[in-house]
């Protein structure tokens, strides 16, 4: 039963769902969206009709790391008691593609934001833009965007900066970078094939690497091809895969380990980075 309701069999597989999974997120909408169309359609499949206010209750879903609305890309999910381990996700590895833009600044470090600057790049070879990306890989220091979802007085950033308030630039912190390759130049537009840690900006690299060039440069694309085991070619479902079979599916190839929760408590202090997913 949810809510005192008697459950058809569909019903029943949908709330007994448990794990985590991947989504593909278009470019467009925000995490949060995503995340309410799939429960919407979902709660739709099993026939459970729910009053808008009381929805959030019904199915536990949550996402394991937010994905800006420009961005596309692998969305990891939690589904039951799969929304306890995606702490674990978002402390994790991200791989993406970026496609950056040389000559221009925006305030928001990507195509979204109004431009705030142009310089000359003409001056700039693929072996320069080379040879400042070995800077930018291992262990960095990166400030973080003014427009993000970093809080302050409990208000994201972004939000803060619509408003128009003023919004002091959070202090550089340590971020890692796995790997950084350039895959394309073809000027004033360069590929960048990067895979970094929890916490790290894309847009921020693209910026700081226009400056390294003595140059600026905005982020005009952005896709998460991998997010800890999960890849976008393997794993992500198109929103027409998203049916409670699919998922089970799904959930099944990604053989999840679901500790209790007193001992998941215990597991998360002692192993902060370790990884309660594989996938196959």
């Amino acid at each position: 039963e949810a809510g005192g309701v008697l459950l058809g069999k569909s019903a029943e597989k949908l709330f007994s769902l448990s794990g985590v999974f991947a989504v593909y997120k278009p470019k467009g909408p925000t995490s949060a969206g995503v995340l309410n169309l799939l429960k919407e359609k979902l709660l739709a499949e099993a026939g459970v009709q729910t009053n808008r206010n009381k929805r959030n209750q019904v199915l536990k879903i949550g996402h394991g790391g937010t994905l800006d609305s420009a961005a596309a890309g692998v969305l990891v999910v939690g589904i039951g008691k799969g929304t306890k381990m995606l702490r674990t996700m978002l402390a994790g590895s991200k791989r993406y593609t970026a496609i950056g833009l040389l000559g221009k600044a925006t305030d928001t470090l990507d195509a979204t934001g109004k431009v705030t600057e142009e310089k000359p790049y003409d001056q700039i070879t693929k072996g320069d833009l080379e040879n400042v990306l070995q800077k930018f890989t291992g262990d960095i220091m990166q400030v973080p965007p003014l427009y993000s979802a970093l809080k302050k007085d409990g208000e994201r950033l972004s939000t803060l900066m619509k408003r128009g308030e003023a919004v002091e630039a959070k202090p550089a912190r340590p971020v890692r970078v796995y790997s950084l390759s350039l895959q394309q130049f073809q000027p004033p537009l360069f590929t960048l094939d990067v895979e970094c840690g929890g916490g790290f900006y894309v847009r921020s690299l693209v910026s700081d690497i226009g400056k390294e060039l003595s140059t600026c440069a905005t982020m005009q694309e952005l896709t998460r091809t991998k997010q800890g085991p999960f890849t976008l070619e393997e794993h992500a479902l198109y929103e027409d895969k998203w049916t409670i079979d699919e998922i089970a599916r799904s959930l099944e190839r990604c053989t999840s380990l679901l500790p209790d929760e007193p001992s998941h408590k215990k597991l998360k202090t002692e192993h902060p980075g370790e990884t309660a997913v594989s996938c196959e």
